[in-house]
């Protein structure tokens, strides 16, 4: 199967939870397992708030964009912003690195997406704006119930 969506939508944090949602909604239709979808959901969620927080500042008047293509039992997720771009994208993907710790951030949404997702590739401009890139193969055996 390939089938692909796209999606964009304004840099207010009230959209991360759509967000989540909407991809969790398009994947569904592989029969992802409950923790495969938990961990999809939970890198939309790193990803867009990254964008968010990080690359547009808090500022709502930008655009976040999701692309995700799903082929035979692999997802492709991609997300998007053309804000402020990361300076050290190296340095950035250090566990506990933050560039914002004065508003307690964890420093740890690289480390979850590349936890959850067979491969991240992150790849930034300095004022060109952030694109993560990540796949995921789902498991073959589903759990049956009767």
């Amino acid at each position: 199967m390939k089938n692909e969506m796209n999606l964009e939508f304004s840099s207010v944090s009230e959209n991360e939870a759509f967000a989540r949602v909407t991809v969790a909604a398009f994947i569904a239709q592989l029969d992802p397992t409950m923790d495969e979808l938990t961990e999809i959901k939970t890198v939309v969620s790193e990803a867009v708030t990254n964008a968010i927080i990080h690359g547009y500042n808090g500022e709502a008047h930008h655009k976040v964009y999701i692309s995700c293509k799903l082929n035979d039992e692999e997802i492709e997720l991609t997300i998007k912003d053309h804000g402020i771009g990361i300076p050290n994208v190296t340095e950035a993907l250090e566990p506990l690195y933050t560039s914002k710790p004065e508003m307690e951030r964890s420093g740890m949404g690289f480390t979850i997406m590349e936890n959850f997702m067979d491969s991240v590739e992150v790849i930034s401009n300095p004022n060109g704006g952030t694109a993560v890139y990540m796949t995921k193969q789902l498991s073959k055996t589903k759990t049956v119930y009767n």
